[in-house]
């Protein structure tokens, strides 16, 4: 059975979430996962909304960063500011320094203040002015863009697609659902009275049951092939890394967790290949049009010939 602590949290945000129940699985496999998300898909589907739902849910401090053209990095990590009593400069953190951050628009920003974001996700930390500050646990970035905007917006660059464990496509509301959105309105009624239904520490502890989730040799042996047939395959430039592999595998272990279960199954493999790897790989076809959809198309070939293991 899955822990009582995740289903309060489903049905938390599913209060004011109408749009499909994979986003939300996806959402929380990136939470529990330890790891940070990436919600990408065209306006007016609700990202926002989901983020939103996902921090209020949690006890913790949460902070959203407008991303802007005109966004410098000090305005995610913070600043110093001359203390005319002691004579010193006195470090004012940024909104960087949250439990739950939501960076909104991301490709709005230049890739400077993109890059501001990377030693945060990598390694939990700060470093500013030769001071190393750490991050307290839980420590998520949300990140939301429009993958087909592209007038005042840039490119992420492979580096920092890296950083994030999985991209989550909302897609649209089914017809039944929008007409609930429609009637309700939640983002406009409810979304503000959301109470929260879980603590950082649970985060934490469920984060520190990843690890512990068994993985046997076949599960292994699984991601192993997907991973070198996308290194080989005659249509890619650029396979899944080593990094991809260890985010994949931790992904498999949060959705074991998620799905109340102490071992992996191949369909969790099989379930977060795309969401996981495909933000990581290049594909010859994106190198000649820019069309990053074949890249998902490409990794659906390859998960679909490799034999499944029992």
């Amino acid at each position: 059975m899955p822990d009582p602590r995740i289903q309060r949290l489903k049905d938390n945000i599913a209060s004011v979430f109408y749009g499909p129940t994979k986003a939300v699985d996806q959402l929380l496999i990136g939470l529990i996962g330890r790891g940070h998300v990436l919600v990408e898909d065209v306006p007016g589907v609700g990202k926002t909304v989901l983020c939103r739902a996902l921090a209020k849910s949690i006890d913790c401090k949460f902070s959203r960063i407008q991303l802007t053209p005109d966004l410098l990095p000090s305005d995610v990590l913070g600043v110093s500011i001359y203390n005319n009593v002691t004579q010193t400069f006195d470090f004012k953190p940024g909104p960087i320094f949250a439990n739950i951050v939501l960076a909104d628009e991301i490709n709005r920003t230049t890739p400077r203040t993109q890059s501001a974001l990377l030693e945060a996700m990598s390694e939990e930390q700060v470093s500013f002015e030769n001071q190393t500050f750490s991050l307290k646990r839980p420590f998520m970035v949300i990140a939301t863009q429009n993958p087909f905007e592209f007038e005042g917006t840039y490119y992420l660059p492979e580096n920092q697609l890296d950083r994030f464990l999985i991209r989550v496509a909302v897609g649209y509301p089914d017809r039944a659902a929008e007409a609930k959105i429609l009637t309700v309105q939640p983002s406009r009624t409810r979304l503000d009275e959301l109470k929260s239904v879980m603590t950082g520490d649970d985060v934490v502890s469920l984060q520190d049951k990843v690890p512990g989730v068994k993985l046997d040799s076949a599960i292994v042996n699984y991601i192993l092939d997907i991973v070198e047939a996308s290194r080989n395959d005659e249509e890619i430039h650029l396979g899944v890394s080593p990094r991809g592999s260890l985010a994949l595998t931790a992904a498999v272990q949060a959705s074991a967790i998620l799905n109340g279960r102490d071992y992996a199954l191949p369909d969790d493999v099989k379930a977060l290949v795309i969401p996981v790897c495909a933000h990581r790989v290049i594909s010859k076809a994106y190198l000649q049009s820019g069309d990053a959809r074949m890249t998902a198309r490409i990794l659906q070939r390859i998960v679909d010939g490799i034999p499944v293991p029992n």
